[in-house]
């Protein structure tokens, strides 16, 4: 047990040394206001100090005291516990670590300190507002609204879709069309619940189950709802789609999207709530201001008018 009493005390002597090292040896020690590296060396002289004091009682009463008490009941392969009193010490430094926890966690870092993400988030906010307040009169304008939308698509939305909004072959959605015929059989094969903020109520799936009609329906919406069309008609009225999406798929505001053109809302909503589908899926841009997404809708919606 001297051993490893000898060891325990070289090895606390290697890291005190390494910690003086490692501050800069006494140079590191000089100056008048460098108290960072004088507390290092404080904790460390205080680690070692109790370290030492407690390996060295702690091995001399593994090696004095015996065992006494009573056994509990319970045993494993025939060890057993005894049913002995928490030591006080050991009572006092839990409840104590509790304690500290806490004041931790409601008044110490990091709740109560400062933080470089707490101060970018305020520094966000307060830009954000005053965003808001500078172009509030200038986005009446439904032409400066979509210039400012283009810039705002470019910053957030072209690396998926593109600078000309064409979906970068597949990549994500073509914003020049509505809907392509493979997302409307998706949807209606999985449901639509993503655009809650405009839409709460989301699109049950299966509502068509024939592979017939879901093609017909797929290609009537994706073609624009052509009054020559009479079996997509049929099979959208069948599937009771026009109930919620209207007759020729204009929507309805809080129940169903427009499907026969962009809307300002569904562009909103997507942007807000993220969205899955077909391609695949868009996370939602929180980092968007108000303004911002009103902007990217119009700009969006004027794209499938051109």
């Amino acid at each position: 047990m001297n051993k490893t009493i000898l060891a325990a005390i070289a090895f606390l002597l290697l890291m005190a040394g390494a910690t003086y090292l490692a501050v800069g040896g006494a140079g590191g020690m000089g100056g008048e206001g460098d108290w960072v590296n004088k507390l290092a060396i404080s904790g460390a002289v205080a680690l070692f100090v109790i370290t030492t004091v407690v390996v060295v009682k702690f091995v001399k009463q593994m090696q004095n005291d015996t065992a006494s008490g009573k056994l509990a009941d319970e045993n494993w392969d025939g060890i057993g516990e005894y049913k002995n009193e928490a030591p006080f010490g050991y009572s006092v430094i839990y409840f104590g670590l509790v304690v500290w926890a806490i004041w931790y966690m409601l008044a110490g870092y990091p709740l109560g300190s400062y933080s470089q993400i707490g101060e970018y988030n305020k520094e966000v906010t307060s830009h954000d507002k005053k965003f808001e307040a500078k172009y509030a009169e200038k986005v009446k304008d439904p032409e400066y609204l979509k210039e400012m939308g283009e810039s705002a698509f470019n910053s957030n939305c072209a690396a998926c879709h593109g600078l000309q909004a064409d979906g970068m072959d597949g990549k994500a959605s073509d914003l020049h069309e509505r809907i392509s015929a493979e997302s409307v059989k998706y949807v209606i094969n999985n449901g639509g619940n993503y655009m809650k903020t405009s839409f709460p109520g989301g699109m049950p799936p299966m509502l068509l189950q024939d592979p017939a009609q879901i093609d017909a329906v797929s290609n009537y919406v994706a073609n624009g709802f052509k009054a020559d069309d009479a079996a997509g008609k049929a099979a959208f009225a069948a599937g009771t789609c026009n109930t919620c999406h209207g007759e020729n798929g204009e929507g309805m505001p809080m129940v169903a999207p427009k499907l026969n053109a962009m809307d300002a809302d569904m562009v909103a909503s997507v942007l807000k709530d993220g969205k899955k589908g077909a391609i695949g899926a868009m996370p939602a841009f929180n980092n968007l201001t108000d303004i911002q997404i009103k902007a990217i809708g119009a700009y969006v919606s004027s794209l499938s008018q051109k």
